[in-house]
């Protein structure tokens, strides 16, 4: 089964399908609505074989459906059939929760993204659990306001790590992670990487696109988008 993995970041949307080696882009951004990305990745996909189509998507999933409008794109979200769109069966992850299962290697692990926002999600043993860890309150605003990308030009590189660093910080104690994975862009902005943290490869986000559909059964295309966050074999319920 050929997979089509498709990363929609705030500044662009990348793409990559099985057996593919070189992923391709397109800038996506506040006017980038979900008819514009369904037809950036047909031409861009343009000669790739798949069968199924994984999504990460900037935002809140729940039971495979978008339930929040993303931040830095267009509105028109929530309730749009991909599945319908694209003409074949499509499962929907938060875009940091299909970076981490990319990630994962074992144990508990916490993986968060320094992009256009704060992206995060903890996997605990070999299941995702999205989280929404750059909406707390912090300081004035939200702790995104501060480690994004917002708060990087704001703030300047010298202030913005230390919040980066501060965070990280409080977020392993409170989480009590075996691991923890820094990715996103902005990652390359940091001197050094603090204590028990390793670097994360945006490139994980496509290995977590194909987990999705590992031991899959492929639904009909007019059956409704499953979220499959989890490493193990899907079972019936």
């Amino acid at each position: 089964m050929n997979v089509l993995a498709i990363d929609i970041g705030g500044t662009n949307v990348k793409i990559l399908a099985t057996g593919q080696k070189e992923s391709r882009r397109f800038p996506s951004g506040p006017e980038m609505t979900p008819e514009k990305m369904v037809a950036g990745v047909k031409k861009l996909a343009e000669g790739w074989k798949y069968d199924v189509i994984s999504i990460g998507y900037p935002g809140r999933i729940l039971k495979g459906r978008i339930t929040v409008e993303p931040h830095n794109l267009a509105s028109g979200w929530i309730g749009f059939d991909f599945e319908k769109a694209f003409g074949c069966p499509v499962r929907l992850i938060n875009d940091a929760a299909m970076q981490a299962l990319g990630s994962y290697k074992g144990g508990t692990m916490l993986f968060l993204g320094f992009g256009t926002g704060l992206g995060s999600a903890l996997v605990v043993n070999g299941t995702v659990v999205p989280m929404e860890l750059g909406h707390l309150s912090y300081r004035k605003a939200t702790y995104e306001d501060y480690v994004g990308a917002r708060g990087l030009k704001r703030l300047g590189k010298k202030k913005w790590r230390k919040h980066v660093e501060f965070g990280i910080e409080r977020m392993i104690y409170v989480l009590n992670c075996d691991d923890v994975v820094l990715g996103g862009g902005n990652v390359k902005k940091l001197n050094e990487l603090p204590a028990g943290c390793r670097a994360g490869d945006n490139a994980n986000a496509f290995l977590g696109g194909f987990r999705l559909w590992e031991n899959a059964v492929v639904p009909q295309p007019s059956s409704h988008p499953k979220s499959q966050t989890s490493l193990r074999k899907d079972k019936k319920s």
